[in-house]
């Protein structure tokens, strides 16, 4: 069975992919949880589960899959908001990884907001207790406009070692949906040649 179907039975137990920082809530708890599933050429397909829990001015995250294989990381970090007509919502953090690597990681979300503009970034260096050669710079940018309000379109890189595709940066496009609190995604990266595939889902409560 294709990942897509993994995809599909997985969202009904724990709903995927949305921006955390771009939800209002009336309760002083914010959740998130979303699940991108990787179709990746000539690899396993796999699927990368998220979960947060935002408070004020603090932020919690869970992970697996998503600094390398069987791996888990789990942080904190401080929520800053900036701006009106142009919003700047940042998040520094620190996190510790185990698994596959053991190690630490400090890392950055933001996410810089301008009319129908969203430019939206994760960063971490992950060092690794094991290896100090192992240590890796993972990001996840990508650009969007929405020319209606529940839709988004646009460009997004990613550097990972998730997976090796033979390029250190790896270029896509994508599209998401929003409908009240859920979100889907399908970015399609290296088009060019041989392309990898990643779903996503998402809710927030």
């Amino acid at each position: 069975m294709r990942l897509p179907c993994i995809v599909l039975l997985a969202a009904c137990v724990l709903p995927p992919a949305v921006r955390a920082q771009d939800s209002t809530h009336t309760h002083e708890w914010a959740f998130t949880a979303s699940v991108y599933g990787y179709l990746v050429p000539d690899s396993p397909d796999f699927l990368q589960p998220t979960v947060t829990a935002d408070r004020r001015w603090l932020h919690l995250e869970g992970r697996y899959n998503y600094e390398s294989p069987n791996t888990g990381s789990v942080w904190a970090g401080w929520n800053l908001h900036f701006g009106s007509t142009v919003t700047l919502d940042f998040t520094p953090m620190f996190g510790v990884v185990f698994g596959g690597i053991n190690g630490v990681a400090p890392g950055t979300e933001l996410t810089l907001g301008w009319w129908k503009l969203e430019l939206s970034s994760q960063s971490e260096y992950v060092i690794d207790f094991d290896d100090v050669s192992e240590n890796f710079l993972y990001t996840w940018s990508q650009l969007g406009v929405s020319p209606v309000e529940w839709l988004q379109l646009g460009f997004a890189v990613q550097r990972t070692q998730l997976f090796d595709t033979g390029r250190n940066i790896e270029r896509g496009f994508f599209a998401s949906a929003t409908y009240k609190w859920f979100d889907t995604g399908v970015y399609v990266f290296n088009p060019d040649d041989t392309p990898t595939v990643v779903l996503a889902i998402g809710a927030s409560f």
